[in-house]
């Protein structure tokens, strides 16, 4: 296995959780709002780790980054989450080096995620990499890592058809609602939050239902209103929530609030009611079933619709994984350039020393030595010298780390 390392203790560990073997709840636990997550970043830093990503969406929360072992990343995912130890160890992965590099390939060209091909986690994986950046823990490997994984999920967006359809967690919920409430197109829908997943949800809602009774209302009013231009929906106050609640037939929760923002104790519908929570941590609270007139689908449920969207989606997923082979093979590639780049200039520093001290002979010794011939003839030799190491570390099929390892001998370099 390829090593990745900053210095011969560390490798480059993810470790996380997702909706594969965590369920709704245990991600909830451990998800991570900004504040936990720019805290987690310091304490980091604290530490002496030099490069780490966090991602928390609602179908994961991962860590990547360089430690000595990878109970360093998860002690500070438990401490800023509200997990444990105990529960992440019966639902979490660990990869290290080339299976975290091929992971993180995977996640952000959508072939991990709960809905196949939903390409949000890329928007994600931005965002996470500047909260780094801004903390300097986002170095030359994870921004030439995160910026390749970029590519990739650029080029699997339009060399492939696996985002053809609209199959994601807002048109999931859509499509679920289409499928099992009848003329929809006059009942009452309300959305509850403008977040990015309540945007696309509106915008969904807006193409597929021809409805015109959609509300939306969000904590900050603001934003609320901000959507509401743009799909020409209906803004209501949150003091009037449960007005408005009383008068829906379906009600999309899609806060990010870390404590449920729906129970039953804010309805008092006498009709049907329809609720689908988009959140995680979920957001609506399990007592409204026991409202008999309540229907409650969580996410979870939504991402088992299968259709023949899916169906077209999974048969891209072999060309997909051939884009990503290619790219990820191009970093490891650079990486092994990068391996070898302090050798390659601690020769070229040695063979200028070696130069300089024959110039310097050369002219003590010989009566009008043409130094200037001497600099221009010995540069050449230096750099030709330089390219055919270069060139052999590059293409040479045994160790580079014992090619390395015998230059520096030979050539006494303290690189």
């Amino acid at each position: 296995m390829q090593r990745y390392h900053i210095s011969k203790h560390h490798s480059f560990y993810c470790i996380g959780l997702s909706y594969q073997k965590a369920n709704a709840v245990i991600r909830g636990r451990f998800s991570l709002n900004d504040t936990a997550r720019t805290n987690l970043l310091k304490e980091a830093s604290a530490e002496g780790i030099e490069e780490i990503i966090v991602i928390s969406t609602c179908n994961r929360t991962e860590i990547y980054g360089f430690a000595e072992h990878p109970f360093q990343l998860i002690k500070l995912l438990c401490k800023y989450s509200k997990g444990t130890i105990e529960e992440f160890e019966k639902v979490a992965y660990v990869y290290k080096n080339n299976e975290a590099v091929n992971h993180i390939f995977r996640v952000g060209t959508g072939l991990e995620s709960q809905i196949l091909g939903d390409f949000e986690i890329i928007g994600q994986l931005k965002k996470s990499a500047l909260a780094s950046k801004e903390l300097n823990l986002l170095k030359t490997f994870l921004e030439r890592l995160t910026n390749n994984v970029i590519t990739a999920s650029k080029r699997v967006k339009t060399e492939t058809e696996i985002c053809s359809g609209a199959t994601s967690v807002s048109f999931a919920s859509v499509q679920y609602i289409l499928n099992n409430v009848k003329d929809i197109s006059n009942k009452n829908i309300l959305l509850f939050g403008t977040g990015k997943i309540g945007r696309n949800t509106c915008d969904n809602l807006v193409k597929h239902t021809q409805n015109k009774h959609i509300t939306l209302v969000n904590r900050t009013k603001d934003k609320a209103v901000e959507v509401a231009g743009k799909f020409d929906v209906t803004v209501a106050n949150y003091a009037d929530l449960q007005t408005e609640i009383k008068k829906a037939d379906v009600l999309i929760v899609a806060t990010s609030a870390q404590l449920p923002t729906v129970s039953k104790d804010i309805i008092y519908n006498d009709k049907p009611l329809l609720i689908l929570d988009l959140s995680i941590p979920k957001n609506v609270s399990e007592d409204v079933l026991e409202l008999k007139n309540v229907s409650l689908v969580h996410l979870d449920d939504l991402s088992q619709i299968t259709d023949d969207t899916l169906q077209r989606r999974k048969a891209q997923i072999p060309l997909a994984e051939k884009i990503i082979s290619k790219i990820e093979d191009e970093f490891k590639a650079w990486l092994e350039t990068r391996k070898f780049a302090p050798t390659i200039k601690a020769l070229k520093s040695k063979l200028e020393e070696i130069k300089s001290e024959e110039i310097d002979y050369q002219r003590k010794k010989i009566p009008d030595f043409n130094e200037e011939q001497a600099v221009l003839l010995s540069d050449r030799i230096v750099q030709k010298i330089t390219k055919q190491f270069a060139n052999h570390l590059k293409d040479n099929e045994t160790s580079s780390d014992e090619s390395i390892e015998l230059i520096s001998k030979v050539f006494q370099l303290n690189n």
